[in-house]
């Protein structure tokens, strides 16, 4: 005899908190302080001559929805490439309430890793600026 199914209602989703304008423009300001002042110098480079493997042109950073992530620009110099250039992001701040962050870094399999939860704004650029997980 065949099991009967019942289906449900589904419960509803928990709605995103609002981010305020100030905490985004803050965040952007400091995130791009830390990038042209830490993360550039340390890992973008002039353009090898010598091969035709890709390599890091530009480091930024951007808002999607409740996620804040920086992001890397690769450059593709060998002729066989598909495309110029690609970006890719390595490290990912969701804004979760009242100046709290949750942290994530990009994982090899391209899936996010959060490590850290409800961090402040400044704790999470510290641990950025430092571990060497969240680095392109």
């Amino acid at each position: 005899m065949a099991k009967k199914r019942s289906w449900s209602a589904a419960p509803p989703k928990k709605s995103k908190p609002t981010i305020p304008g100030s905490t985004q423009s803050m965040l952007k300001e400091k995130a791009d302080k830390l990038i042209d002042d830490v993360i550039k110098p340390t890992h973008v480079k002039p353009a090898p001559t010598d091969n035709d493997y890709n390599y890091i042109a530009d480091i930024h950073s951007k808002w999607y929805r409740n996620y804040f992530y920086f992001c890397a620009t690769y450059n593709c110099p060998s002729p066989n490439a598909i495309s110029p250039s690609f970006e890719t992001k390595f490290a990912r701040m969701e804004y979760v309430a009242d100046n709290k962050f949750n942290l994530a870094y990009m994982r090899h399999t391209e899936q996010w890793f959060e490590v850290l939860q409800n961090m402040s704004m400044d704790e999470c650029l510290k641990v950025i600026e430092q571990d060497p997980i969240f680095m392109p």
